[in-house]
């Protein structure tokens, strides 16, 4: 399938033109939202950063969302006392080749002033976003990244293993898969190793396993919520198999962390948990947290498994829900694009319900709104975190 999308600068192609309205600082939250709720139905999303104090990972990810290939302009928002670098951000955006605009709520005179200047960009902006012309675009050039939420004892054995098959034909058709989770993969340490196209990816993979054991145990709370043992699961080990499952069996061509952008085609791993000693909560602090992560690695559309159910959507990038329950998806199917579930009622097989994901992500690259699109989502969530950069053996052949 072919289907229009927009070619930016860096050579990428976006399947969304949005204007984002970025808070740089909670205090400039109510204005920025405001701003954006002035156009409803239109290519216009907010997102932001609620810190002052300043963090190097919130100021990757938000240049990475800010020069997303779904992104075609950007209005920032900032209170004016904060410590983001808005001045960097802004450049960045520029030379990326698109419009891109600062407001100060202290040096523009408040609240309104500011909301009437930033409205009257945006509404400026739009028609400008209009006269993009499209480019012809196919699977080779996509990202999707894939996670779950919500897990039950149906999560692995209908939904993940059916979004395996569908990311073993992503790379076959020279896209970019995206699985993260690497704390949903404990006790699996050793097979995820085995993947890797090189043994020293192979050890990283591993290492980065370990790591999420260990900073859980400093923690003293696991990615094992009551809701899943509600659901059926048993014990992390078995919970971790079912969300490997997402991953298929493709080679590992490398092992990123949030805000690297894959080179070239293939099954990455993305290590969300955070570098060092504990310091900023829990890794997994919610889903959507590791949904801006793989967007800000390039993902064009997100695929959610649940099988307890799940709402969520996101700004930027499409979410595609899919249903790992059948009594879950007739309970809230408005929110599900997927009813996996047709597989544990021998209605449908894995096969079946994977070619029905990718069709769809098809649709979706192409316009079709996802159900989360269509009800409004766009939750955000950007956390403060540290990472240190990944090393050769992480990246190979980059």
């Amino acid at each position: 399938m072919t289907w229009k999308g927009y070619l930016r600068q860096d050579g990428r192609k976006g399947i969304r033109n949005y204007i984002l309205v970025v808070y740089l600082v909670e205090c400039a939250h109510h204005v920025a939202r405001l701003i954006a709720q002035k156009f409803p139905g239109e290519q216009v999303q907010l997102i932001g950063f609620s810190g002052c104090y300043p963090n190097e990972h919130a100021d990757r990810v938000m240049n990475a969302l800010c020069t997303h290939p779904n992104t075609g302009a950007v209005l920032l928002i900032s209170l004016g006392c904060e410590s983001f670098k808005r001045n960097v951000l802004h450049e960045n955006i520029l030379t990326s080749g698109r419009p891109c605009h600062t407001l100060v709520i202290q040096q523009q005179g408040g609240t309104k002033k500011t909301i009437d200047a930033g409205s009257e960009w945006v509404s400026k902006t739009l028609l400008q976003l209009e006269k993009i012309p499209g480019t012809d675009m196919t699977v080779a050039d996509l990202t999707v990244g894939t996670v779950c939420g919500g897990s039950d004892a149906t999560s692995g054995i209908t939904a993940n293993p059916a979004v395996g098959k569908v990311f073993n034909r992503l790379v076959e058709n020279k896209a970019i898969a995206i699985f993260e989770e690497t704390g949903e993969m404990i006790g699996l340490e050793e097979i995820i190793s085995k993947r890797g196209v090189t043994p020293e990816l192979g050890m990283e993979l591993k290492k980065s396993v370990q790591k999420a054991d260990w900073y859980y145990t400093q923690m003293g709370h696991g990615s094992f919520a009551p809701g899943n043992a509600d659901g059926g699961l048993t014990t992390i080990e078995e919970k971790s198999m079912g969300a490997y499952c997402k991953g298929g069996d493709a080679p590992i061509s490398g092992l990123i962390k949030p805000g690297d952008i894959p080179q070239k085609p293939g099954l990455y791993v993305m290590d969300v948990v955070p570098d060092g000693a504990p310091k900023y909560g829990f890794p997994n602090i919610n889903d959507n947290a590791e949904i801006v992560e793989m967007i800000a690695s390039g993902s064009h559309i997100i695929l959610f498994t649940t099988g307890r159910g799940s709402v969520v959507g996101s700004a930027i990038s499409p979410v595609i829900k899919i249903c790992a329950n059948p009594q879950t998806y007739q309970h809230m199917q408005d929110d599900m694009d997927i009813n996996a579930g047709r597989i544990l009622s021998g209605l449908a097989t894995i096969d079946e319900v994977s070619k029905e994901i990718f069709e769809l992500i098809e649709k979706v690259a192409s316009g079709t709104p996802s159900c989360s699109e269509a009800l409004g989502h766009q939750e955000f969530v950007l956390t403060y975190k540290t990472f240190t950069p990944t090393g050769p053996s992480c990246l190979p052949g980059q």
